[in-house]
């Protein structure tokens, strides 16, 4: 990992927050063995390094800090991203190096200005930097940001973050902003009697319950997150009677 000296933009020390969205696999090269990655980032760049809880697939990354301080943030993510494509391509029979590729949070009153008049801006950021940039046209779900995707070589990543920030700087969000949250990976199990779990061994206990009771199961249509009932559509389930072993008497 480089060393990278970057002087703060117009020589303010401005304070910043930007947020990013990586997958388990990058944000487990992030922390390190025992942390000791993210702990060495934060000493050696002076930023706030944060990283959101959770069992999810995606994790938000807050680095907060001056200019300088993100910037230097950024350049140890992105070289640390290109070390760990090096080391992948070492067991692989690709010849050409992928780009490393960061993934922003970014409020959607501001995207506005990223993008510039007719594409001004964001075309004027990749001549400048060669680094790709892309805004996704939809916000991230339930939330108003969007993800602003940045792909290149270590240093045009750097040069292109530099260039958002100040717009970032010049143009501030509008209105209230709802933070993207990524969703658990922990998929509830949806099962009769209109429970839900997220354990399938509670689920079969509740079922079990139920074939004790005799009770019938409604058949269920999944359509996205939910459950709908078909009231005209009864399962039932056989119950298996018990057998007395050395009984004179036969079962009837």
């Amino acid at each position: 990992m480089e060393p990278i000296k970057v002087q703060s933009e117009g020589g303010l020390n401005v304070t910043l927050t930007i947020r990013l969205l990586m997958h388990g696999k990058e944000v487990g090269s992030i922390i390190g063995k025992k942390g000791e990655t993210v702990k060495k980032m934060r000493e050696d760049s002076g930023a706030r390094i944060n990283i959101s809880e959770g069992n999810c697939p995606e994790r938000i990354v807050t680095i907060t800090g001056p200019t300088d301080a993100i910037f230097k943030a950024f350049a140890m993510i992105a070289y640390k991203f290109e070390e760990d494509i090096i080391n992948s391509m070492s067991n692989s029979p690709a010849t050409s190096k992928p780009p490393v590729t960061l993934r922003l949070v970014v409020p959607a009153s501001q995207c506005g200005s990223l993008i510039g008049k007719g594409g001004s801006k964001i075309k004027e950021m990749r001549e400048s930097t060669g680094a790709q940039v892309q805004v996704a046209g939809d916000m991230l779900p339930n939330s108003t940001e969007r993800a602003v995707t940045i792909s290149g070589a270590p240093e045009a990543i750097i040069q292109c973050v530099k260039q958002i920030c100040v717009v970032m700087l010049e143009s501030p969000p509008k209105g209230a902003t709802i933070p993207y949250r990524p969703k658990p990976a922990s998929t509830p199990v949806i099962f009769s009697g209109g429970q839900v779990r997220a354990d399938p061994l509670g689920a079969s206990t509740a079922n079990l319950s139920l074939l004790l009771q005799h009770q019938p199961l409604p058949a269920y249509t999944i359509q996205g997150q939910y459950a709908i009932p078909h009231p005209d559509q009864q399962v039932w389930m056989p119950v298996t009677r018990p057998v007395l072993m050395n009984s004179p008497f036969p079962m009837i």
